[in-house]
């Protein structure tokens, strides 16, 4: 017997359950002069290697997830998971990138933070939360697979799955 011609076959209806579970968060970076390109491909380094979450450029005006600013200080955030309707704050610090540390790796790591992943410092360049002890030589932008992991978990099932911590910034100082 053949199956119904309007019936779903498992992989289709796990594609659908994960597309709509996908949080979006915005995120304004228009008070990050000079940080454009670098935030952009921090984004798609996040976009490219999760899942359960997306971060989007919000348009002008609309309410957004995540501020993104440049500071002439050092980088920091605050601790996430930010979710929807939440307030996360990334500050792109000049001090880093004067002492040779890689825009975009700033960025991506910085973003990290927002969504819920803390420093692992000391570590390898191939960990970006490990922030600036991979070195300045150190370009990697992309979290690792235990990183992408954590992330996938605190969005799991359309919603950050852990309460944010209070709101403080941590500072990515060496």
């Amino acid at each position: 017997m053949a199956p119904a011609a309007n019936a779903v076959s498992a992989p289709d209806t796990v594609a659908a359950k994960s597309a709509s579970a996908v949080v979006t968060l915005r995120y304004d970076d228009s008070q990050a002069r000079g940080w454009e390109t670098a935030i952009a491909a921090g984004v798609a380094s996040w976009n490219t290697n999760v899942d359960n979450v997306k971060l989007t450029k919000a348009q002008p005006g609309t309410r957004t997830e995540i501020q993104i600013v440049a500071t002439t200080g050092w980088p920091q955030a605050t601790i996430g998971p930010v979710k929807p309707g939440g307030r996360g704050r990334v500050e792109l610090g000049s001090q880093a990138v004067d002492q040779g540390y890689d825009k975009t790796r700033i960025a991506a790591h910085e973003i990290g933070h927002n969504l819920g992943l803390p420093d692992t410092k000391p570590g390898p360049c191939s960990q970006l939360m490990s922030g600036s002890t991979g070195g300045t030589s150190c370009k990697n932008a992309v979290p690792d697979a235990a990183e992408q992991a954590r992330v996938e978990r605190f969005y799991a099932n359309g919603a950050a799955s852990r309460t944010p911590a209070d709101g403080h910034l941590v500072v990515d100082a060496s």
